[in-house]
């Protein structure tokens, strides 16, 4: 505990006065309650009984120290003690060691010394405290950091105080930057909250501060590629006591879970369309065939005028166009009568766009071809292929009302094909994205709205996948995910 070496880096060489009981309780006092590092620069070279006829050699206080019979034998052979304590609070020994002590060595009594000893005590633990303080901090901060949730810890006011490294390091951004902004200029497109009455507010922060309760909402970003990435974010007040003044603000990913939602709302809604399908073909059909040849009768007969030929032509035209309709939605409702078989998709893409005779009927698209050579083939039936080819560039045409180029590629991922469309069209407003692969949904006022949720129908059942990528005003890319053929080897029943 103390450091009894003479070394001259030691401010303090202290010498002890003290009877036995008050010298052994002194210095066990001083060693269960004193910091060594609080000590580190003092050093006790030697302890002395109160003048007493003793032989130094016999005394023994088990304390690792020279003990004296007497103080001045002790300062005698140790004239280098700077500090003396005095530990019986005898006023008679006081007085003699008072006249006795030199003026270089400083005098401390006992009531000063039990107070200064507690002093250090508090000391010690006030550090102690710091310590598990600073590591109960390290822990938690360390926990934050590893959550692959974004976190922000908020002032009342939704000023930033802190944040987790799992944000920072989406950010690209140091804590300290994102200290004092305020948590909507990273944590955008937070939409409404509901309370468990069904009541919508237009802020989750300001309605968890407002009510003291936990309050959650869904937002979304478009990042610079032009995907779109769902997130919830959560609000959960924290009390000082009954103010409150703190807030918490957590923001988890769910792109993936809304995908998955997505497709099992589109899911239910082809069930639907099957059995509304089934009533369509045999109770609007056939009504409609009757229509349409009786017209069409009327219309060859010679006892028409001008303005009734011109009203029956109209009758059959709408008619025609019903009937197409009808068949898009029989045929996207029946299961897909697919074969699917190595194919190449460069060899697939020429042959689609030949069919839609790109440089005579749309002469105000460009069309640019990017095709990797030696790509591995795909299992997909190839009319089936074709026709998402054809479905995707149609609206990428579309989209070009003034003209434009039409961007068609195709390149290897680690996992797939890609067969990309892009168009320089006027983008995806993002409060539709969601609607675009759902049957019957359509912008341009024309068709049965089935093309891309065909396309979808059509990826999914060989395995493969659609992605989406749009900004306003810049264009949008529909990327085809194709499962390209894996070298299995083949066994003697397969061969």
């Amino acid at each position: 505990m103390f450091d009894k070496t003479t070394a001259s880096d030691k401010k303090y060489l202290l010498g002890v006065i003290g009877d036995a009981r008050s010298l052994a309780s002194f210095w066990q006092m001083a060693k269960d309650r004193v910091d060594e590092d609080l000590l580190g620069s003092m050093g006790v070279l030697a302890a002395a009984l109160p003048e007493a006829d003793v032989p130094p050699k016999k005394l023994d206080m088990g304390i690792g120290i020279p003990v004296y019979a007497g103080f001045r034998e002790m300062l005698y052979m140790h004239p280098e003690i700077n500090l003396v304590i005095e530990t019986t609070g005898d006023p008679k020994l006081l007085k003699t060691i008072r006249k006795t002590l030199p003026p270089t060595v400083t005098l401390v009594e006992r009531a000063a010394a039990s107070f200064f000893i507690n002093l250090l005590t508090s000391n010690k633990a006030c550090t102690a405290c710091k310590i598990d303080l600073m590591q109960t901090q390290s822990l938690l901060t360390t926990v934050l950091d590893q959550l692959k949730e974004d976190i922000l810890f908020l002032d009342a006011e939704g000023v930033i105080l802190n944040a987790n490294q799992t944000l920072c390091n989406k950010l690209n951004m140091e804590k300290r930057q994102l200290i004092g902004h305020h948590f909507s200029d990273f944590f955008t497109n937070v939409g409404p909250t509901e309370d468990k009455d069904g009541v919508k507010h237009k802020c989750s922060f300001t309605h968890a501060m407002n009510t003291g309760q936990p309050a959650e909402a869904v937002a979304s970003e478009i990042e610079e590629d032009g995907r779109v990435r769902y997130y919830r974010v959560y609000m959960y007040p924290i009390f000082n006591g009954r103010e409150l003044n703190r807030m918490v603000a957590m923001r988890r990913d769910i792109t993936w879970r809304t995908e998955l939602e997505q497709r099992l709302q589109q899911t239910r809604k082809l069930a639907s369309i099957g059995e509304l399908s089934t009533y369509i073909a045999h109770e609007i059909r056939n009504p409609l065939m009757a229509i349409s040849g009786f017209a069409n009768s009327l219309l060859r007969g010679a006892s028409q005028d001008k303005a009734s030929q011109e009203k029956l032509q109209i009758i059959m035209e709408e008619s025609r166009r019903l009937d197409a309709i009808l068949k898009e939605i029989i045929n996207f409702t029946r299961p897909v009568d697919s074969a699917p078989s190595p194919i190449d998709v460069n060899l697939i893409v020429k042959e689609a766009l030949e069919v839609m005779d790109m440089a005579r009927v749309h002469p105000d698209i460009r069309l640019h071809l990017t095709l990797t050579d030696k790509l591995p083939r795909v299992a997909a039936d190839p009319d089936m292929l074709k026709q998402c080819i054809i479905n995707i560039a149609t609206n990428g045409i579309e989209a070009m009302k003034q003209g434009g180029e039409l961007r068609v590629s195709t390149v290897m991922s680690k996992e797939h094909v890609i067969l990309s469309v892009a168009d320089d069209g006027h983008g995806i407003p993002a409060e539709i994205r969601d609607d675009i692969f759902s049957p019957f949904f359509s912008t341009r006022g024309k068709g049965a709205g089935l093309g891309l949720a065909m396309t979808r129908k059509i990826m999914d059942d060989i395995g493969g996948d659609v992605e989406l990528v749009s900004n306003e005003g810049k264009g949008t890319t529909i990327s085809l995910l194709l499962p390209p053929v894996l070298a299995v080897a083949q066994t003697p029943e397969t061969a």
